[in-house]
C-alpha cells in the first residue's frame, strides 16, 4: 500500500470519528431553543455517508477520470487534510455557541471575528471542502459529483433553515451581517 493510500485511509477514518464526537458530544442543553433544526442533522447523517458510500463504489466500479496524472490524488487528500483540520478549528472557536443541531442558546451572540468576518458557515463550507477533496481524490467525474452534491443540498438546506432561527432572534443585527458576508465561499457565495 502507497504512503498516500495510508494518508487517505487515516484521514477518511479522522473524519468519521470527528464527526461522530461532534453529533454526540455538542448537542444542545436543557436551556436552550432547540425546536429549530426542523430535521437538518438527520438529513446531513443521511446525505454524508450515503455520498461517501455512493462515490467509492462508483470509483471502483467506473472509470471517469478527471486526470491522467497523481496531482489529482495529491490535491484531493489534501482539501480532505484542510477541510478536517479548519473544521476542527472554526467548531473549537465557536466553543459553547456550536451544536450539531439548529440551536439558539440563553446568551447567544452572533460571532464576526475570524473566518466569520468573511463566512457566515465556515465550518460547513469545510466539511464541504472535505466531500470535495474526497471526490478529486476518487478521480472519477461521477464520485465527485456524488460526493459533493448531496452534502452541498443537505448543508444548504440547514443553513436556509439556521438563517431563519438566527433573523427571528437577532433581527437587523443578522440581516446587516448577511449583507457583508458571504455563506460559503469568500467574496463569491
Amino acid at each position: 500500500m502507497e504512503t498516500l493510500d495510508i494518508i487517505f485511509y487515516i484521514s477518511m477514518v479522522a473524519w468519521f470519528i470527528s464527526e461522530y464526537l461532534y453529533k454526540n458530544i455538542l448537542k444542545s442543553g436543557e436551556k436552550d431553543q432547540k425546536n429549530k433544526d426542523k430535521s437538518t442533522l438527520n438529513l446531513l447523517w443521511i446525505a454524508i455517508p450515503f455520498s461517501i458510500v455512493a462515490s467509492v463504489t462508483v470509483s471502483y466500479s467506473m472509470k471517469f477520470p478527471i486526470a491522467q496524472s497523481m496531482w489529482i490524488f495529491y490535491l484531493g487528500e489534501i482539501f480532505i487534510l484542510i477541510g478536517i483540520i479548519l473544521r476542527f478549528i472554526i467548531i473549537k472557536s465557536l466553543g459553547k455557541y456550536f451544536t450539531v443541531d439548529v440551536t439558539i442558546r440563553e446568551d447567544h451572540k452572533i460571532k464576526k471575528e475570524g473566518f466569520y468576518k468573511y463566512l457566515r458557515h465556515p465550518s460547513y463550507a469545510f466539511s464541504l471542502l472535505t466531500s470535495f477533496g474526497l471526490g478529486l481524490y476518487l478521480n472519477n467525474w461521477f464520485s465527485l459529483i456524488l460526493a459533493f452534491v448531496p452534502p452541498l443540498l443537505a448543508f444548504s438546506y440547514r443553513i436556509k433553515i439556521e438563517e431563519q432561527a438566527l433573523i427571528e432572534q437577532f433581527g437587523d443585527e443578522y440581516i446587516e451581517y448577511r449583507k457583508s458576508t458571504k455563506k460559503l465561499i469568500p467574496f463569491i457565495y
